[in-house]
């Protein structure tokens, strides 16, 4: 395993929307598994493939918390089947814009389509934290970020603060 760089913000591909993993093979496996590594050393609680360059529809996501034995989920092809009408706000941060957290409601209950490392088809309810990491994960699959739910002038003062940053930087 490895560990992978994390693309961050202001870097368009985050603004890309991913493909389907056409096929469960020892490829898409060990991406799992260098994004799993990735994510826990962060440390996250979940990381899509886009937010590591993969422009394909991968998630990773361990919503155990500390002192919990580790519960590492890989969701490939994941889409939402259902959402409740009851909403949660979670404070959110994202392994691509560092040290930024905002407070977003979402659904707190959802029915969940994916294939798992075995290549079957899985159905799962998820609730709480789990939900909204996933819905949270998802979004970036379809190139939505966390500051996508602040007002135009807030989101418009996050991205020039990342990008001073990144011309601070500059190339790694």
């Amino acid at each position: 395993m490895a560990k992978l760089p994390i693309i961050t913000l202001p870097d368009p591909i985050l603004r890309r929307a991913s493909d389907p993993v056409e096929r469960v093979d020892a490829d898409v496996l060990r991406l799992a598994d260098d994004m799993l590594e990735t994510m826990y050393d962060a440390p996250g609680i979940g990381l899509a493939a886009i937010q590591v360059g993969v422009p394909r529809r991968l998630v990773v996501l361990d919503c155990a918390s500390e002192g919990e034995k580790p519960d590492p989920r890989v969701l490939i092809n994941p889409e939402i089947l259902d959402l409740s009408g009851q909403t949660k706000v979670y404070e959110e941060g994202c392994l691509s814009i560092p040290d930024f957290r905002v407070d977003i409601e979402r659904p707190a209950e959802l029915r969940l389509r994916y294939i798992d490392r075995d290549g079957k088809l899985q159905e799962h309810d998820a609730s709480g934290l789990l939900a909204t990491a996933i819905q949270h994960e998802l979004d970036h699959l379809d190139g939505k970020l966390i500051i996508d739910f602040l007002s135009r002038l807030k989101r418009e003062m996050v991205v020039r603060k990342f990008k001073k940053l990144a011309r601070q930087d500059g190339p790694l």
